[in-house]
């Protein structure tokens, strides 16, 4: 493997260790300058606020002058950012740290922009493309059991480690990574954010796909944004038995992704009937989740996990096996601005509800979820009654 790669997947693997260290330590963390469990899901939020803002932009930049200056500005961002965060005297550093990390947060599509230019062929760009969804999953289980383990010497040290660490592969790929985007784009660059989403409400093929996608996402970043307050406030788990704990889902997710989706969810089921099954489980799961017994806790988890898992990779294929091959890299990216749209949005609600009361949040994923399954199910009945086979691009129905 070149250099240029190991460079690459160096990158996008410490940044989904920084990913993983955030999410079961920062309950602790915070903890020190506010109890709010709003302000703890406001900085997910305000992070995922300025990748919507900043990710079109980042990428349409990548065109125009180069990966590599884009990348290696988002990289140095990153350990900027990290740094503010674990140095914040006060609340209002907490959110600097999250903002100039997320207003440069090109790291993940500038990565896969980087290893789709390697490729000589479409083969290898789709192993390319392969290989950032392992060290994805490898960085998911790294990230937490980290978070947890050096948590115990002090709640801010994770986050000095990953600057750190983030400043040492700045100043990797400042020395041996190339320039690999020849063919500059002219094109004007748009800083809209709202142009994608746009699309999406006047697609009439995948509106409904879109909508269902925009619940599902609405639905995990409510979770995420409370789960480990949860663990802390019911069960008294501290940061290491937190952070084992996503370690644990991450392996689940691996598992499943890696060896049961091909070798039995996709032998034994359609795209189709696996989606609409997967978000029942989901919802099963969440509704199990709302408990103080935790074995009855452990297997919601895993019922989480598992739908969580699937439904991913089921819900994207759906919408790109019915799009044009020559739409598909919009269609991806549309999906990508729903996400980063809901991930600002729930964050925000369930800090809220969790204040409230904390079952909330659960309940509102399980109805997200409830609304998805609606959603879908409504467009498979009409697609059966038009005796439309669900491979054929919708874009024949207009």
């Amino acid at each position: 493997m070149s250099k240029t790669k190991i460079t690459i997947l160096l990158t996008v693997f410490i940044d989904v260790i920084g990913l993983g260290v955030v999410i079961p330590i920062l309950p602790f963390y915070v903890s020190g300058f506010s109890k709010s469990a709003l302000l703890i899901t406001s900085l997910f939020a305000v992070y995922a606020l300025c990748s919507f803002f900043s990710a079109p932009v980042l990428g349409a930049l990548s065109d125009r002058i180069g990966r590599r200056p884009v990348l290696i500005m988002s990289i140095f961002s990153t350990a900027i950012g990290w740094f503010v965060f674990a140095g914040a005297p006060n609340i209002l550093f907490l959110f600097i740290g999250r903002i100039i990390d997320g207003v440069m947060a090109g790291n993940f599509p500038i990565a896969q922009s980087y290893l789709s230019d390697l490729a000589k062929d479409d083969k290898e760009r789709t192993v390319n493309l392969g290989v950032i969804g392992a060290v994805f999953g490898i960085g998911f289980i790294v990230g937490p059991s980290l978070g947890g383990v050096l948590g115990h010497f002090g709640h801010s040290v994770p986050f000095w480690f990953v600057g750190a660490l983030a400043l040492t592969n700045g100043v990797l790929a400042y020395f041996i990574l190339p320039e690999t985007h020849k063919n500059l784009s002219t094109r004007a660059i748009t800083i809209n954010p709202f142009i994608p989403l746009l699309r999406a409400v006047k697609s009439y093929a995948l509106r409904g796909n879109y909508l269902a996608w925009f619940l599902f996402g609405l639905a995990i970043a409510s979770f995420q944004s409370i789960f480990s307050l949860y663990m802390r406030d019911v069960f008294y788990f501290n940061e290491l038995i937190v952070g084992f704990v996503f370690a644990a889902i991450g392996v689940i997710i691996a598992i499943n992704q890696g060896l049961a989706m091909k070798h039995i969810w996709l032998k034994y089921f359609k795209e189709p009937t696996l989606e609409l099954l997967m978000l029942i489980v989901f919802v099963v799961g969440f509704l199990f989740l709302n408990t103080k017994t935790f074995l009855i806790f452990a297997l919601a988890l895993v019922l989480t996990t598992f739908g969580q898992s699937i439904l991913r990779v089921v819900m994207t294929s759906q919408v790109v096996g019915q799009t044009p091959v020559h739409e598909r890299g919009e269609v991806l990216g549309i999906l990508a601005s729903i996400t980063s749209l809901s991930m600002t949005i729930s964050p925000f609600l369930s800090g809220i509800m969790f204040d409230a009361n904390k079952s909330m949040p659960f309940l509102f994923s399980a109805l997200c979820l409830l609304l998805a399954f609606w959603v879908l199910y409504r467009k498979r009945k009409n697609l059966t009654q038009l005796e439309l086979p669900e491979d054929v691009p919708m874009d024949s129905m207009i």
